[in-house]
């Protein structure tokens, strides 16, 4: 199959588990205990992460890593990486990082994101590695830091983010 310009069409093919259908069996857990069990194998992946690569590096109250793989099926009409995938990953670690100080029974949503672009990103750049760290958490709504870098530790964007705090009803 060739495209309109002549080029050869490439195809990527996404796979995932659906996610966890028992609500109440997921927010029996802690966000901690959560994350720690998608890391381990326990429970799936969430779907997003097939479309970035994203996977678990190390989880801790407060603090995420994670790897994301770039690649040409993420990339903008002036050939590099949408904005999108910055803002996907670093929203990832945001939010996980905060999701890891929850209680059983507590969720939450972003309310706001801030993402500086400091470095563009294309498939030659390989493996990135996308940091999320919680700065406070109060009743209702909780703040956190992330970055992205590369291979070589160089930042590639930054993010801050201010995320609510939801009880599960509010979220199905």
């Amino acid at each position: 199959m060739t495209s309109t310009s002549g080029r050869a069409a490439r195809t990527k093919t996404i796979s995932y588990q659906a996610p966890e259908p028992d609500r109440e069996r997921l927010f029996a857990l802690s966000g901690l205990e959560q994350l720690r069990q998608i890391q381990a194998g326990v429970l799936p992946d969430p779907p997003i992460s097939s479309l970035f690569g994203l996977r678990i590096v190390n989880v801790d109250e407060g603090d995420v890593v994670f790897t994301a793989e770039p690649d040409e099926s993420h990339y903008n009409p002036i050939g590099s990486v949408h904005g999108g995938f910055f803002a996907t990953v670093l929203d990832t670690a945001c939010g996980c990082a905060f999701h890891t100080t929850l209680p059983p029974g507590v969720g939450y949503t972003t309310l706001e994101i801030k993402v500086s672009f400091l470095r563009p990103i294309t498939a030659d750049t390989g493996m990135v590695t996308a940091h999320g760290w919680a700065i406070r958490r109060g009743r209702g709504a909780g703040f956190t830091d992330a970055d992205i870098r590369d291979r070589d530790g160089r930042v590639l964007a930054t993010a801050s983010s201010t995320l609510l705090v939801t009880q599960p009803r509010s979220i199905r």
